[in-house]
């Protein structure tokens, strides 16, 4: 929440449920959980910020209360997920999206979208306005690279790779993010050689079975036969996380769908080469400080690929770019931009 004092200073209040949040897979208490959530965005949360006497209310989900108690309310739409893929969420949690998330999107003052690809797609599906869908960037996210040299040793060796001997995707293995395309292109570079390049899938398994790639990944990989090959790490910490991107060879990035994709980020910080799906949002964001492909067209990935493992000067470009193209995002950029329009909400709230 936002207040502004006395025209100039600013203050914060920053309020979250004291209730612990449901993660697992019991139906009932997800039902239970959606609910609660409910309960909480649409009835405490404005009562909470009409206490603190707020000015704006700004959430950094798609949901903010419906009603206003003296302040104005901004949200965060990260995607239109919900309505390019309906088929990969509840019914329930996509009727109770329709009902509240936007008309309360609509009588908010602004919208933060972070690209000019989920601004369009916005748009597009929802009707909101362009004037209230605001493009502010998100930043890369900040790593724990803090670990000492025989913890990243041991941490390679577990997973059995050596330094620049792998190609990376860090991700959930959400349908949307084309995995078993890298594990076919990748499939396609072994067979013309590259006996010690391994493919490192690091990311959580999503809970839920609508949006899950997991099934397909794994036979994906049994039907190349490269379970020798390809790593699935499972949920990483920051610290490990860090060790992977930081000897990765490359980064691919071959998600059919993404709002933003942060990851690209992550991967310019740790001076790595990046291919992008060209599609949706990710060469937006990746400028021209990545190599992109065309995610429906299955000899394009690992065409890309080979021209990156083969060319060294080109690989070398591409980090150079990365580190030029990773200084226009940071999170103190966003707060700066956040705060503008913070401020124009306010001035046109008086």
């Amino acid at each position: 929440m936002f207040k502004e004092m006395n025209g100039h200073d600013l203050q914060f209040y920053f309020l979250d449920t004291f209730l612990p949040v449901y993660i697992g897979n019991n139906k009932l208490l997800k039902w239970v959980e959606h609910l609660r959530y409910q309960l909480w965005k649409q009835i405490i949360l404005p009562i909470y910020a009409w206490l603190k006497g707020t000015d704006i209310l700004f959430c950094t989900d798609n949901f903010v209360p419906l009603i206003h108690l003296g302040y104005q309310t901004i949200p965060v739409f990260h995607d239109a997920f919900f309505f390019e893929s309906p088929q990969d969420y509840g019914k329930f949690w996509l009727w109770i999206y329709k009902k509240t998330a936007i008309p309360a999107a609509r009588r908010s003052s602004f919208v933060v979208t972070p690209t000019a690809y989920a601004k369009k797609q916005i748009n597009h599906f929802t009707g909101l306005p362009n004037d209230k869908l605001i493009v502010i960037h998100e930043g890369p996210k900040t790593l724990n690279d803090h670990e000492k040299s025989v913890e990243e040793s041991q941490l390679l060796t577990s997973l059995l790779i050596t330094p620049a001997s792998y190609i990376l995707h860090v991700g959930s293995m959400f349908k949307r993010k084309n995995i078993p395309a890298l594990i076919n292109a990748f499939h396609k570079i072994k067979s013309t050689g590259y006996p010690g390049l391994k493919l490192l899938l690091a990311g959580p398994t999503p809970t839920s079975e609508k949006d899950n790639d997991y099934r397909l990944i794994l036979s994906s990989i049994a039907r190349a036969n490269l379970a020798e090959d390809v790593i699935i790490t499972g949920y990483l910490p920051d610290h490990a996380l860090s060790v992977i991107y930081k000897n990765a060879l490359i980064y691919v990035f071959p998600s059919l769908n993404e709002g933003f994709g942060i990851p690209i980020l992550e991967a310019f910080r740790y001076d790595l080469p990046v291919i992008v799906a060209d599609n949706t949002c990710l060469v937006e964001v990746g400028g021209n400080a990545v190599l992109s492909f065309d995610p429906f067209k299955p000899d394009d990935l690992p065409k890309k690929i080979l021209m990156l493992l083969k060319d060294e000067p080109l690989r070398k470009s591409l980090i150079s770019k990365g580190q030029q193209r990773l200084l226009n995002f940071s999170w103190k950029k966003t707060a700066d931009e956040l705060i503008t329009l913070f401020r124009t909400a306010s001035k046109n709230h008086i």
